[in-house]
């Protein structure tokens, strides 16, 4: 279980390390809010799908990708709370575990884009034991910045698929909004997977 007491890290900080070790070619979803926040400061690239309004979609998106792109790694970025929202496509992931697959959850323990409302993890629920119930071999729990350089290792060697809880700060940085324009989105990450766009 973790704690109000647990060690926390920058989000920002922590995303951008992150991506800045991964291949070049992964393929990065981010959830709802904060997540693709993160994850378009860090630097646009057509590989990057930002998820505007699709609460609970991320880990689903990224399930999908992994298993049509094999040959690719792909990370979902996501928050406690929007991950909590489709705690069960866990079930799912766990029976496909497709080993080029990773989950990124940035856990402050609160819903950040509805108030800061306590989350579930705040109220005991422990991730990394969620996962390996739902038959994800190998969970770990975040709580160093130097954990940055193994999670991307495991990224890149698409060895099996694995899941990452990040306890994070409930600070907020300066928000950085990825475009809004979902078919320029949806066209711009096509044509990075060698897709026709439309």
């Amino acid at each position: 279980m973790t704690t109000t007491t647990d060690v926390r890290l920058d989000r920002r900080r922590f995303v951008a390390d992150l991506i800045g070790r991964v291949p070049e070619d992964t393929l990065i979803v981010s959830g709802l809010g904060s997540p693709s926040y993160d994850v378009f400061a860090a630097g646009d690239r057509p590989e990057n799908f930002y998820l505007w309004g699709a609460m609970g979609a991320a880990a689903p998106l990224a399930l999908g990708l992994a298993l049509a792109q094999p040959q690719r790694p792909v990370v979902a970025v996501t928050g406690d709370g929007e991950h909590l929202m489709s705690i069960g496509t866990l079930a799912t992931i766990g029976a496909q575990l497709p080993p080029n697959l990773t989950l990124v959850v940035l856990d402050n323990a609160h819903f950040g884009e509805t108030g800061m409302q306590p989350s579930h993890t705040g109220l005991g629920t422990d991730l990394v034991t969620v996962a390996r119930g739902f038959g994800i071999p190998d969970p770990v729990r975040i709580t160093d910045q130097g954990q940055t350089e193994e999670l991307a290792r495991r990224i890149a060697a698409r060895a099996e698929t694995t899941y990452a809880q990040v306890l994070i700060a409930t600070d907020e940085p300066p928000r950085a909004l990825p475009p809004r324009d979902g078919v320029a989105n949806k066209n711009s990450f096509r044509a990075a997977l060698g897709l026709s766009t439309f």
